[in-house]
């Protein structure tokens, strides 16, 4: 471990992470996380005072990663591909194939769970949740404008809706999934979702 304690950090947000994806906030107690994370009560609260600076650390460090996998898969695309439709298709393709390879695993979001238990949180926690959500209608927004402008879609669209309705694909994915146990349903709402872009802005 480093001398600051970085080490023991990580792991405790490690375990908390794991047990509030199954148990939610609420229900994951700090003795849970000590156990979970092979710590003492001492080091938690060295790292984390309060179970809502836990929370904040959670939520910070989960936004950071979903942000560099929103901006990762589409630099990615755009590696690929230059058409910007092609981009947008393969941009979900991604997250497809990443779907496919943890297929056998119900996947769990840390968003969608602190969203349910909004109570439990702050301000800054709320704020966090917000402007993960609004990260993904401006990025998807930008790289509608462009499939707008070469392909234009079959039926008036409101691009701010259409950002929003890709995101909340991806996010309702995980939900169902978790609800009905079965990690394979992701894929399938993703591809759902590409063929529905493919017929809007007939990609043929």
């Amino acid at each position: 471990m480093g001398r600051d304690g970085s080490a023991n950090r990580e792991a405790i947000l490690d375990a908390a992470e794991t047990v509030v994806l199954e148990r939610g906030f609420a229900g994951a107690g700090v003795d849970r996380v000590i156990a979970a994370a092979a710590t003492t009560k001492g080091a938690f609260f060295h790292h984390f005072p309060t179970k809502l600076d836990l929370a904040r650390a959670l939520i910070d460090r989960w936004a950071e990663g979903d942000r560099r996998h929103l901006e990762g898969k589409l630099a990615r695309a755009e590696q690929l591909v230059d058409d910007p439709l092609q981009q947008l298709l393969v941009f979900v393709g991604l997250f497809i194939e990443e779907a496919d390879e943890y297929a056998g695993e119900i996947p769990g979001c840390l968003f969608a769970s602190f969203s349910y238990q909004s109570a439990h949180f702050d301000e800054p926690v709320h704020r966090v949740l917000a402007t993960s959500m609004l990260r993904w209608r401006s990025v998807l927004r930008a790289k509608l404008d462009d499939v707008c402008a070469m392909h234009p879609p079959r039926v008036d669209v409101d691009l701010d809706a259409l950002a929003d309705s890709v995101n909340t694909v991806f996010e309702g994915a995980y939900v169902l999934a978790r609800a009905v146990g079965d990690g394979a349903v992701v894929g399938a709402q993703l591809r759902l979702l590409r063929t529905n872009l493919e017929l809007l802005f007939d990609a043929g």
